[in-house]
């Protein structure tokens, strides 16, 4: 592959970003929300201050790496369901869209516009391939619900020359000490495309970290990870299932954290002789693999932290789509870390 340059739909604060840079790797963002791109700002990403929807795909003719991870409220199973129950509709506008017979329009009337946000790497992808240059790679992530979307968009691609593997991928299985699904889309254009190998063990509630596959590092923790956190803690989610109270998650300080969400900032953090408080910005940061001292700005910032792939996922993922060798990942994983996780 010729030298990489990505162009990253829907960039959000950088996870993704700040993974290629720690690669080694040319990037720019594409990001509409003000908060978002403060944070990009402050980091020094290259960044795009612009709707997605409203940016014309052959401005990055040089680009030669396509990644997004659109919106995903609609299609998580907290939000609205409306993602889930367009999904039929979205389906069905893929298939137009690879044909030429839909409009922007068209998606448009998918309903809650978020839901259609998803639909937008495809078209990027598409003109790139009627303009004659097709992206050697490209990544998509969503939550693990949108698995059926990203299996439209695989047989869209591989109608054209595109080898493509779609999955979800569990995060504690990379280092990421969080257990967080996602749904992951790699393809690359008349080369074999491959999930990224895990690392470490998968998480099992009651089941000791050391057990399972010897090959494999043990899972990370949260007190791996938040090493000025007086220990031991327990995290109580924000919210229950179903809505009862007394079903609201609990995770030791010695497990990986639960999913991060736009509200972590509301979990109860019951420390050392019963001290309750709730996790620093950093410290959000830090479970989603952001380093340590990435500098948030504007206003959601655990909006922010939620929304955005961890990225050492995202270092992997990349470093699978893209034949990177392992100690290149290794070393970008430990410098996101600040050497508190390897692989």
């Amino acid at each position: 592959m010729q030298a990489i340059k990505i162009v990253d739909l829907f960039a959000g604060p950088g996870g993704l970003d700040i993974a290629a840079e720690k690669l080694g790797l040319a990037v720019t963002g594409i990001e509409w929300d003000d908060d978002a791109c403060a944070t990009r700002r402050k980091q020094g990403l290259a960044t795009v201050h612009a709707d997605v929807r409203e940016v014309d795909q052959s401005e990055f003719a040089d680009a030669n790496v396509l990644t997004g991870g659109p919106p995903c409220q609609t299609y998580t199973v907290a939000g609205s369901g409306a993602g889930r129950r367009a999904l039929d509709d979205v389906l069905r506008c893929a298939d137009l869209m690879a044909k030429g017979k839909i409009s922007r329009a068209d998606v448009a009337e998918l309903g809650d516009e978020r839901t259609a946000l998803v639909l937008e790497p495809l078209r990027w992808a598409l003109e790139a391939i009627k303009a004659e240059r097709p992206y050697e790679a490209i990544v998509l992530e969503q939550v693990r619900t949108v698995l059926p979307v990203w299996n439209a968009v695989a047989e869209v691609l591989e109608q054209h020359g595109y080898s493509v593997v779609c999955a979800v991928l569990k995060a504690e299985e990379y280092g990421v000490p969080q257990t967080r699904r996602r749904a992951i889309l790699i393809a690359r254009h008349r080369h074999e495309a491959k999930l990224p190998e895990t690392t470490h063990r998968p998480h099992y509630k009651g089941v000791d970290r050391s057990a399972g596959d010897p090959t494999k590092r043990e899972w990370v923790t949260m007190s791996d990870v938040l090493v000025k956190r007086p220990k031991p803690f327990t995290v109580i989610s924000n919210y229950g299932t179903g809505g009862d109270p007394k079903l609201r998650g609990r995770r030791r300080h010695d497990e990986p954290s639960a999913t991060v969400t736009g509200k972590i900032d509301r979990n109860r953090v019951i420390g050392p002789n019963g001290t309750e408080n709730r996790f620093t910005y950093p410290e959000a940061g830090v479970l989603q693999t952001f380093p340590a001292d990435y500098e948030w700005r504007g206003k959601k910032i655990p909006q922010q932290i939620g929304n955005a792939i961890p990225p050492i996922l995202a270092a992997h993922v990349l470093a699978a789509a893209l034949d990177l060798d392992r100690e290149t990942l290794a070393t970008a994983v430990k410098d996101l870390s600040g050497g508190t996780i390897t692989i």
